[in-house]
């Protein structure tokens, strides 16, 4: 546990830097693709402890430590904020109107920065990247960007954690198998005719057709789809019509559809459109269904898995609970179509008052978690180095 004792002394001598970072970070949120000032204060505070980023075009950078070899072990950190208002009532609360680090980036941040900067001047005895990687929020996000760049090669495996409120800063949430879900975008748009609407057997009624999909297309797909996979569609927006006596001539139908199953992820999208036409078919209206692909499910390496719950149990053997699979999305999910990892439940309450949820303007994470985080990451490393072999870590169990 070398690396970890390494570790935890420099945290404790870095303790009020480590804090600042944080809270420098959540008062100065970046929207996704749009974190250059987040980029620029990572690759300072790195080059100030004497490392060498490599910065991604556009944003986000990542940075290699120690051997130079062929089996890295990668963690991955989110730096992109969110456009939600800051309530949290924090002195360091975001000075920027309507955007938030209310999904606890800047605490990933922050655990990556404090994990890279710890060892700089460690006795590592196998190389360590640290990706800081934009843009996590959004569909057309930074993941996919970033493995495109190079940030997966040479890497064996490679660890994530999320701040999860609803756990006591201390725990540590892990699950083999999918610990998140796929989350697609489904927009129906629904046409007809148009027309009075008193006379709608002379018309295709738009707005009845679209509350059909409303009623029966989830609970179709309910019926089509093992439940034990957690599909679920849920529309958010419906628009159509401006006038109470006119039947519209179009419409348009939007919502998220998740899935915990890669199979059902891989193969749902005919399915969707078969059952659209036949909800669809006795209304006489047309239609145009547009299916935008989002991220797979996250889907821990059971090996990986297994390292890092040794890791955080040599650390603390009381910390580790098993984390339910939640419906959320993460593009951590790319990195593992590529290499073995895990992603953990970092949790950040503080044990009074009331769990909060994240995508919440009134988020408040337990710093403590923080130096969790760092300590958990650190015996990951220890952990892989002993059990590795010549073939490198839970790269060569995969």
């Amino acid at each position: 546990m070398r690396i970890t004792q390494h570790v935890s002394a420099w945290l404790e001598r870095n303790r009020e830097e480590v804090l600042a970072w944080r809270r420098h970070l959540h008062a100065h949120p970046e929207l996704s693709h749009q974190e250059t000032a987040t980029t620029a204060f990572v690759a300072r505070v790195l080059e100030d402890h004497g490392l060498t980023p490599r910065r991604f075009p556009g944003t986000g950078l990542m940075v290699d430590i120690g051997p130079h070899d062929e089996h890295l072990v990668a963690f991955r950190a989110d730096i992109d904020a969110l456009p939600i208002a800051d309530s949290s009532g924090l002195e360091c609360a975001s000075t920027r109107p309507s955007v938030s680090h209310a999904c606890g980036h800047d605490v990933h941040t922050t655990i990556a920065l404090a994990l890279a900067c710890s060892l700089a001047d460690a006795p590592l005895e196998r190389g360590v990247r640290v990706i800081f990687q934009p843009a996590e929020e959004v569909l057309e996000g930074g993941a996919s960007e970033v493995i495109s760049y190079g940030c997966l090669e040479r890497v064996g495996a490679i660890f994530a954690v999320h701040a999860e409120p609803k756990l006591k800063v201390g725990h540590v949430g892990v699950r083999t198998g999918a610990i998140t879900s796929a989350t697609d975008i489904v927009s129906i748009h629904v046409t007809g005719p148009g027309g009075h609407s008193s006379r709608p057997h002379l018309s295709a009624d738009v707005v009845y057709g679209l509350g059909a999909l409303i009623t029966q297309l989830p609970a179709l797909l309910s019926r089509r789809v093992d439940p034990r996979t957690g599909t679920v569609l849920v529309f958010g927006s419906v628009d159509a019509g401006h006038a109470a006596n006119a039947i519209p001539t179009r419409g348009v139908l939007t919502g998220t559809l998740r899935t915990a199953s890669i199979g059902v992820w891989r193969t749902i999208e005919p399915l969707l459109v078969e059952l659209v036409e036949q909800v669809l078919a006795p209304t006489g209206c047309s239609h145009e269904v547009h299916y935008q692909w989002g991220v797979p499910p996250v889907i821990n390496d059971e090996v990986a898995t297994a390292f890092l719950v040794e890791a955080a149990q040599a650390v603390d053997p009381q910390c580790i609970i098993e984390a339910p699979q939640s419906s959320g999305g993460e593009d951590f999910s790319w990195y593992l179509e590529h290499v073995p990892g895990t992603m953990a439940r970092l949790g950040c309450w503080s044990g009074k008052g009331p769990r909060q949820d994240l995508h919440q303007g009134d988020l408040v994470v337990d710093e403590r978690a923080i130096g969790v985080g760092v300590r958990l990451f650190a015996a990951t490393i220890d952990r892989l180095s002993q059990g590795a072999g010549a073939a490198g870590g839970a790269a060569a169990a995969d």
